[in-house]
């Protein structure tokens, strides 16, 4: 299976999404993240069959949240670029792809 890269922003968007869920309410920042855990693996099993949003860039949406996961396949690893809040700042996440 293809190896998994996070961005180091996209990681902390990811942690600091789990705080503020778990924050909100006991449990249910756990529950995020398996749901980010699920997306990923299904990003990473089949990730052509993801929606293209730019060029080669790709996004996976999170079941159950307002969160979308926004990667590419760059070499050998599947990179995930942002954790991406679907209601805040689209396209925020152009400066770190690098042309």
């Amino acid at each position: 299976m293809i190896r998994v890269r996070f961005d180091p922003r996209a990681r902390e968007e990811l942690d600091a999404a789990i705080a503020y869920y778990e924050a909100a309410q006991p449990g249910l920042g756990r529950r995020f993240a398996e749901a980010m855990e699920v997306v990923v693996w299904r990003v990473q099993k089949n990730p052509e069959t993801y929606r293209v949003i730019e060029g080669e860039i790709r996004q996976g949406r999170v079941r159950r949240f307002p969160y979308g996961v926004v990667f590419r396949i760059h070499g050998v690893d599947l990179e995930i670029i942002a954790v991406m809040h679907l209601h805040r700042r689209p396209g925020y996440w152009r400066s770190r792809i690098g042309r």
